[in-house]
Order: structure tokens, then sequence, then C-alpha cells
């Protein structure tokens, strides 16, 4: 099964084992991950799930027009590694993702 692990500001770290299919944000939500909100639950209409991307995830599509626009929200600095989390699933291709968690969200 594929796994998400987060890595918080203070240097800590959680893995999630998860379905195929899931998103950064969705299994940060339900598992109570700190530093992911969710506000807008997965519609990409916050920036409430921004996280940075870790070497490995090179597979994922390119960021959407509506994920690069609210990219530009984020109250984090927004770098080059930077991605809207309910835009994130692991997929076949995807199995094992690290993200880092900005310190702020709102």
């Amino acid at each position: 099964m594929p796994t998400i692990t987060y890595h918080q500001p203070s240097g800590a770290a959680r893995t999630l084992t998860v379905e195929e299919g899931t998103s950064v944000m969705r299994a940060a939500v339900v598992a109570g991950v700190p530093g992911i909100v969710g506000e807008c639950g997965g519609q990409a209409m916050c920036a409430t799930c921004h996280v940075y991307l870790r070497p490995g995830a090179e597979e994922l599509p390119p960021i959407g027009e509506d994920e690069d626009e609210m990219l530009d929200c984020t109250v984090a600095e927004r770098t080059d590694r930077s991605r809207l989390g309910c835009q994130v699933t692991v997929t076949g291709d995807l199995q094992d993702l690290e993200v880092d968690v900005p310190a702020e969200q709102v």
C-alpha cells in the first residue's frame, strides 16, 4: 500500500499508509496531521493544504491553472517544491511520497 510521510517544521515525522488515489490533504485531515487544514475540502479554492514535496515526486502531473493561482495565496513562502495537498494523490507510479508541512497555513 502507498505511504505518505509528513515532516513537521519541528523535525517530527509521521507516516500514514493510505489507499491508492488518496490525496495528501485528505489523508492528513482524516488522520489529524497537524498543519494541514483543508478548509475548502479539496477543491483547490484555498491554500490551507500547502505542502513542499521532497525529491521522489517527479512523476506527478504538472501544476494545473487553479492550483497555480492558489499557490500564489499561501501564507508560507511558495517555492518550486510547493503544491496543494488536495491536488496531489498517491498512485501506482508514486507509492511513497514525502512532504514537508509549512510552519503556517492560515
